[in-house]
Protein backbone atom coordinates (compact mmCIF):
# COMPACT_ATOMS: atom_id res chain seq x y z
CA UNK A 1 0.00 0.00 0.00
CA UNK A 2 1.35 3.52 -1.12
CA UNK A 3 1.69 6.27 1.33
CA UNK A 4 -0.89 9.07 0.83
CA UNK A 5 -1.93 11.58 3.30
CA UNK A 6 -4.45 11.76 5.52
CA UNK A 7 -6.82 14.21 3.74
CA UNK A 8 -6.91 12.30 0.66
CA UNK A 9 -7.11 9.36 2.58
CA UNK A 10 -10.37 10.64 4.54
CA UNK A 11 -11.56 11.27 1.17
CA UNK A 12 -11.11 8.09 -0.08
CA UNK A 13 -12.81 6.37 2.73
CA UNK A 14 -15.82 9.01 2.77
CA UNK A 15 -16.70 8.54 -1.17
CA UNK A 16 -16.31 4.60 0.03
CA UNK A 17 -18.31 4.08 3.03
CA UNK A 18 -20.66 7.03 0.99
CA UNK A 19 -21.05 4.02 -2.00
CA UNK A 20 -21.25 0.60 0.01
CA UNK A 21 -24.26 2.45 1.93
CA UNK A 22 -26.36 3.60 -1.36
CA UNK A 23 -25.65 0.89 -3.14
CA UNK A 24 -25.94 -2.03 -0.18
CA UNK A 25 -28.49 -0.14 0.94
CA UNK A 26 -30.30 0.68 -1.88
CA UNK A 27 -30.62 -2.75 -3.45
CA UNK A 28 -32.23 -3.78 0.03
CA UNK A 29 -34.99 -1.12 -0.60
CA UNK A 30 -35.38 -1.51 -4.36
CA UNK A 31 -35.43 -5.32 -3.47
CA UNK A 32 -38.08 -4.65 -0.95
CA UNK A 33 -40.05 -2.62 -2.89
CA UNK A 34 -40.42 -4.89 -5.70
CA UNK A 35 -41.47 -7.66 -3.55
CA UNK A 36 -44.61 -5.30 -1.86
CA UNK A 37 -47.21 -7.26 -2.43
CA UNK A 38 -46.04 -10.02 -4.60
CA UNK A 39 -44.86 -12.28 -1.20
CA UNK A 40 -45.97 -11.88 2.46
CA UNK A 41 -44.08 -13.47 5.49
CA UNK A 42 -45.52 -17.30 6.39
CA UNK A 43 -46.24 -18.47 10.13
CA UNK A 44 -42.74 -18.03 10.89
CA UNK A 45 -40.98 -14.83 12.35
CA UNK A 46 -37.48 -15.07 10.56
CA UNK A 47 -39.57 -15.10 6.69
CA UNK A 48 -39.89 -11.34 5.99
CA UNK A 49 -41.13 -12.32 2.57
CA UNK A 50 -38.15 -12.55 1.05
CA UNK A 51 -37.37 -15.65 -0.69
CA UNK A 52 -33.89 -17.23 -1.01
CA UNK A 53 -33.08 -15.70 -4.22
CA UNK A 54 -33.70 -12.30 -3.31
CA UNK A 55 -31.88 -13.19 0.20
CA UNK A 56 -28.86 -13.66 -1.67
CA UNK A 57 -29.14 -10.54 -3.78
CA UNK A 58 -29.38 -8.96 -0.81
CA UNK A 59 -26.11 -10.44 0.71
CA UNK A 60 -24.25 -9.92 -2.44
CA UNK A 61 -25.76 -6.28 -2.80
CA UNK A 62 -22.97 -5.40 0.07
CA UNK A 63 -20.18 -8.33 -0.28
CA UNK A 64 -19.56 -6.72 -4.42
CA UNK A 65 -19.23 -3.19 -3.40
CA UNK A 66 -16.85 -4.25 -0.68
CA UNK A 67 -14.99 -6.48 -3.15
CA UNK A 68 -14.92 -3.33 -5.55
CA UNK A 69 -13.73 -0.43 -3.71
CA UNK A 70 -11.23 -2.76 -2.12
CA UNK A 71 -9.55 -2.53 -5.46
CA UNK A 72 -10.55 1.14 -6.09
CA UNK A 73 -9.26 2.56 -2.99
CA UNK A 74 -7.37 0.21 -1.10
CA UNK A 75 -3.74 2.05 -2.05
CA UNK A 76 -4.93 5.04 -0.94
CA UNK A 77 -6.58 4.28 2.25
CA UNK A 78 -6.70 0.78 2.84
CA UNK A 79 -10.33 0.78 2.16
CA UNK A 80 -11.60 0.12 5.76
CA UNK A 81 -14.58 1.78 5.19
CA UNK A 82 -15.62 0.10 8.97
CA UNK A 83 -15.09 1.98 11.78
CA UNK A 84 -14.56 -1.45 13.71
CA UNK A 85 -11.33 -2.10 10.93
CA UNK A 86 -9.93 1.00 11.28
CA UNK A 87 -9.89 0.96 15.50
CA UNK A 88 -8.65 -2.86 15.27
CA UNK A 89 -5.62 -1.68 13.14
CA UNK A 90 -5.34 1.59 15.45
CA UNK A 91 -5.61 -1.27 18.59
CA UNK A 92 -2.70 -3.33 16.70
CA UNK A 93 -0.41 -0.51 16.39
CA UNK A 94 -1.36 0.06 13.12
CA UNK A 95 -3.20 3.10 12.61
CA UNK A 96 -1.60 6.48 14.49
CA UNK A 97 -4.35 7.55 16.60
CA UNK A 98 -4.90 11.05 14.60
CA UNK A 99 -5.70 8.90 11.66
CA UNK A 100 -8.37 6.48 13.30
CA UNK A 101 -10.03 8.82 14.80
CA UNK A 102 -10.68 10.73 11.54
CA UNK A 103 -11.33 7.45 9.26
CA UNK A 104 -14.09 6.59 11.87
CA UNK A 105 -15.57 10.42 11.39
CA UNK A 106 -15.79 10.17 7.56
CA UNK A 107 -17.05 6.85 7.48
CA UNK A 108 -20.07 8.32 9.65
CA UNK A 109 -20.29 11.01 7.55
CA UNK A 110 -19.86 9.10 4.23
CA UNK A 111 -22.49 6.65 5.52
CA UNK A 112 -24.86 9.38 6.06
CA UNK A 113 -24.05 10.98 2.61
CA UNK A 114 -24.79 7.41 1.15
CA UNK A 115 -28.33 7.34 3.16
CA UNK A 116 -29.26 11.02 2.32
CA UNK A 117 -28.52 9.76 -1.29
CA UNK A 118 -31.03 6.46 -1.52
CA UNK A 119 -34.04 9.51 -0.91
CA UNK A 120 -32.93 11.72 -2.99
CA UNK A 121 -33.35 9.00 -5.14
CA UNK A 122 -35.89 6.98 -4.38
CA UNK A 123 -37.71 9.57 -2.37
CA UNK A 124 -39.18 9.23 1.15
CA UNK A 125 -41.18 5.68 0.41
CA UNK A 126 -37.89 4.09 0.32
CA UNK A 127 -37.84 4.80 4.41
CA UNK A 128 -41.20 2.76 4.49
CA UNK A 129 -40.73 -0.83 3.57
CA UNK A 130 -37.09 -1.39 4.99
CA UNK A 131 -36.10 1.77 6.94
CA UNK A 132 -33.46 2.81 4.66
CA UNK A 133 -32.10 -0.67 4.64
CA UNK A 134 -31.30 -0.64 8.10
CA UNK A 135 -30.26 -3.19 10.31
CA UNK A 136 -32.57 -4.26 12.96
CA UNK A 137 -32.76 -7.77 15.03
CA UNK A 138 -35.33 -10.15 13.86
CA UNK A 139 -38.43 -11.78 16.24
CA UNK A 140 -36.84 -14.21 18.67
CA UNK A 141 -33.66 -12.88 18.78
CA UNK A 142 -32.25 -11.02 21.79
CA UNK A 143 -30.17 -8.35 22.40
CA UNK A 144 -27.32 -10.66 23.16
CA UNK A 145 -27.84 -13.51 20.97
CA UNK A 146 -27.52 -10.18 18.33
CA UNK A 147 -23.96 -9.14 19.16
CA UNK A 148 -22.82 -12.83 19.25
CA UNK A 149 -23.86 -12.91 15.77
CA UNK A 150 -22.06 -10.06 15.12
CA UNK A 151 -18.59 -10.49 17.03
CA UNK A 152 -18.58 -13.91 14.97
CA UNK A 153 -19.33 -12.64 11.75
CA UNK A 154 -17.32 -9.45 12.17
CA UNK A 155 -14.79 -11.72 13.15
CA UNK A 156 -14.72 -13.74 9.62
CA UNK A 157 -14.39 -10.45 8.01
CA UNK A 158 -11.71 -9.29 9.78
CA UNK A 159 -9.56 -12.14 9.67
CA UNK A 160 -9.87 -12.11 5.68
CA UNK A 161 -8.56 -8.54 5.99
CA UNK A 162 -5.95 -9.80 8.23
CA UNK A 163 -4.66 -12.23 5.78
CA UNK A 164 -5.19 -10.39 2.65
CA UNK A 165 -4.65 -6.94 2.94
CA UNK A 166 -2.34 -6.67 6.59
CA UNK A 167 -0.27 -10.09 6.43
CA UNK A 168 2.34 -9.12 3.46
CA UNK A 169 3.17 -12.75 2.79
CA UNK A 170 -0.46 -13.00 1.15
CA UNK A 171 -0.27 -13.13 -2.66
CA UNK A 172 -0.89 -9.92 -4.20
CA UNK A 173 -4.09 -9.10 -5.82
CA UNK A 174 -6.43 -11.49 -3.97
CA UNK A 175 -7.82 -8.90 -0.93
CA UNK A 176 -10.41 -7.25 -2.64
CA UNK A 177 -12.15 -10.96 -3.49
CA UNK A 178 -11.60 -12.64 -0.34
CA UNK A 179 -12.55 -10.12 1.63
CA UNK A 180 -15.68 -9.37 -0.50
CA UNK A 181 -16.53 -12.78 -0.34
CA UNK A 182 -15.91 -13.21 3.62
CA UNK A 183 -18.42 -10.55 3.83
CA UNK A 184 -21.18 -11.76 1.82
CA UNK A 185 -20.55 -15.44 3.73
CA UNK A 186 -21.02 -13.71 7.08
CA UNK A 187 -24.27 -11.71 6.02
CA UNK A 188 -25.86 -14.88 4.86
CA UNK A 189 -25.26 -16.70 8.22
CA UNK A 190 -26.48 -13.84 9.98
CA UNK A 191 -28.94 -11.56 7.92
CA UNK A 192 -32.37 -13.19 9.27
CA UNK A 193 -30.68 -12.64 12.78
CA UNK A 194 -29.84 -8.44 12.80
CA UNK A 195 -30.01 -8.02 9.65
CA UNK A 196 -26.58 -8.25 9.10
CA UNK A 197 -24.47 -5.21 9.56
CA UNK A 198 -20.65 -6.21 10.69
CA UNK A 199 -19.89 -2.22 10.47
CA UNK A 200 -21.11 0.29 12.68
CA UNK A 201 -21.60 2.82 9.71
CA UNK A 202 -23.53 1.26 7.39
CA UNK A 203 -25.95 0.65 10.66
CA UNK A 204 -25.52 4.70 11.34
CA UNK A 205 -26.04 5.69 8.19
CA UNK A 206 -29.63 4.79 7.79
CA UNK A 207 -30.79 4.97 11.32
CA UNK A 208 -30.20 9.11 11.41
CA UNK A 209 -31.99 8.91 7.71
CA UNK A 210 -35.12 7.21 9.25
CA UNK A 211 -34.92 9.59 12.24
CA UNK A 212 -34.43 12.93 9.56
CA UNK A 213 -36.90 11.72 7.20
CA UNK A 214 -39.54 10.31 9.81
CA UNK A 215 -38.98 6.96 9.62
CA UNK A 216 -38.65 4.40 12.49
CA UNK A 217 -36.28 5.51 15.50
CA UNK A 218 -33.98 2.17 16.21
CA UNK A 219 -31.06 4.07 17.72
CA UNK A 220 -32.32 1.40 21.35
CA UNK A 221 -30.63 -1.21 18.72
CA UNK A 222 -27.51 0.62 17.89
CA UNK A 223 -25.02 -0.65 20.63
CA UNK A 224 -25.60 -4.10 18.96
CA UNK A 225 -23.85 -2.72 15.81
CA UNK A 226 -21.25 -0.75 17.87
CA UNK A 227 -19.99 -3.34 20.59
CA UNK A 228 -20.69 -6.52 18.23
CA UNK A 229 -18.39 -5.75 15.04
CA UNK A 230 -15.34 -3.27 17.40
CA UNK A 231 -15.61 -6.85 19.48
CA UNK A 232 -15.01 -9.34 16.53
CA UNK A 233 -12.52 -7.05 14.58
CA UNK A 234 -10.17 -6.91 17.83
CA UNK A 235 -9.90 -10.21 18.41
CA UNK A 236 -9.67 -11.78 14.81
CA UNK A 237 -6.79 -8.91 14.73
CA UNK A 238 -5.01 -9.82 18.05
CA UNK A 239 -5.91 -13.24 17.03
CA UNK A 240 -3.93 -13.52 13.94
CA UNK A 241 -1.08 -11.75 15.13
CA UNK A 242 -0.87 -14.49 17.80
CA UNK A 243 -0.95 -17.15 15.73
CA UNK A 244 0.86 -16.65 12.78
CA UNK A 245 3.64 -14.20 14.74
CA UNK A 246 2.82 -11.24 12.75
CA UNK A 247 4.47 -7.66 13.38
CA UNK A 248 2.52 -5.39 15.17
CA UNK A 249 4.66 -2.24 14.40
CA UNK A 250 2.83 0.77 13.26
CA UNK A 251 2.50 1.30 10.06
CA UNK A 252 0.57 4.11 8.20
CA UNK A 253 -2.23 2.58 5.91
Amino acid sequence: MTETDLTKRCIAELIGTALLVFIGCGIVVTTLLLLQGITTPADNPYNKGIDIAAWLVLSLAFGLPIMILVYIFGDVSGTHINPAISIALWATKRLPTIDMIAYVIVQLIGATIGALAIVAVWGTRAVTPGNLGATTMFPGVNYWQAILAEIICTFILMIAVMATAIDKKSPAGWAGLVIGTAATIALLLEGNLTGGSINPARTFGPYLGNIIFGGKNLWDQFPIYVIGPIIGALIAAFLYDYITGLKTEKKKP
